[in-house]
């Protein structure tokens, strides 16, 4: 109580008495509460600096001596703790707008790309089903982009041929891949 008071007088030797004796009980409560060493010593410093800021504010009658500066780190513990959780939320805030600017490119993601494999394997496998010209006639129309009348031309088959196989080719895909799905 009597070194408050002299901190209340402005006594900075009695400041110093007053760490000297409370800083380990204060650190350890400090430590208790934001669970960090680095932090404990911060909220401990802002205590004191506290401490020095209103010990002429303090009574006796209200509370314990202990009981004062167990507040006072406390409050200032958790004012740490706020601070801290405000700025990982600010950074937080930030690495998502820079990772939704990256995933919103136009490159797909692999979840896409995985998908799009998994359906090129099962278009390979019921291509393979297909009789040989008629898988010939299918990917010519679709890879090569040819019409039904090139590709009559370009095989010298009848066009109603072409016509037939490919819309018989491409049923029997639809039946296929809906395997697959």
């Amino acid at each position: 109580m009597a070194l408050i008071d002299r901190v209340a007088r402005r006594d900075e030797p009695a400041l110093k008495a007053l760490y000297d004796q409370t800083s380990g009980k204060l650190y350890g409560l400090a430590l208790r509460v934001v669970r960090n060493n680095e932090w404990a010593e911060d909220a401990l410093q802002e205590t004191f600096l506290q401490i020095w800021r209103t010990a002429p504010d303090y009574r006796a009658s209200l509370s314990p001596p202990m009981a004062w500066l167990g507040l006072i780190v406390r409050s200032r513990s958790l004012d740490l703790l706020r601070r801290r959780k405000a700025e990982r939320e600010h950074l937080t805030d930030e690495i998502d707008e820079a990772m939704a600017d990256t995933l919103e490119g136009n490159s797909p993601n692999p979840m896409d790309t995985s998908l799009a494999s998994q359906q090129a394997w099962a278009l390979h496998q019921c291509l393979g089903r297909l009789e040989n010209r008629q898988r010939e006639v299918v990917s010519l129309a679709y890879l090569r982009d040819l019409s039904h009348g090139e590709l009559a031309q370009q095989l010298k088959l009848p066009l109603g041929t072409v016509k037939t196989w490919i819309r018989r080719g491409l049923d029997q895909l639809r039946q296929c891949m809906a395997g697959f799905a």
